[in-house]
């Protein structure tokens, strides 16, 4: 019959210590985030991307910064605004609400309501700038 050793008490380990005396590992590839899906986070990306455009194409627009709000605080007397222009404080505010919700029935599909999205950052930009939305866009006299 083979023996048997007696049994040695195990030294104190520190409490990340694993069962080998080595220290604990985090995961080397952390799970997936989930993806950006939601309406806000669409709102938000794709006015990125159509200041990211603008900003490279208009110095005047470089140190302005682009807000998403909610929904205004303040009252024009004429409707409701989808945007807010402040050239004293370099800023222009976006509403979300107004611009997503108050497209034309038959409009309110994802496609129609990116073009707001964009619509509404272009015509914000212009009215800073004192010019019209379309003179904001690429110069396409070549074509």
């Amino acid at each position: 019959m083979p023996r048997r050793r007696p049994a040695r008490p195990a030294a104190p380990r520190g409490a990340r210590h694993g069962r080998h005396g080595r220290l604990g590992r985090s995961e080397v590839v952390r799970p997936p985030l989930p993806p950006l899906d939601g309406r806000i986070d669409r709102f938000e990306v794709t006015v990125g991307g159509a200041v990211e455009f603008l900003r490279s194409t208009w110095p005047e627009l470089r140190d302005v910064r682009f807000e998403v709000a909610a929904m205004p605080t303040h009252d024009r007397g004429d409707g409701i605004p989808r945007w807010r222009v402040e050239p004293n404080e370099q800023r222009i505010s976006l509403y979300r609400v107004p611009i997503e919700r108050l497209l034309p029935k038959g409009h309110d599909d994802a496609a129609h309501r990116r073009v707001a999205i964009e619509s509404a950052v272009f015509h914000a930009a212009a009215e800073y700038v004192g010019r019209e939305p379309w003179e904001l866009g690429p110069d396409i006299d070549g074509y």
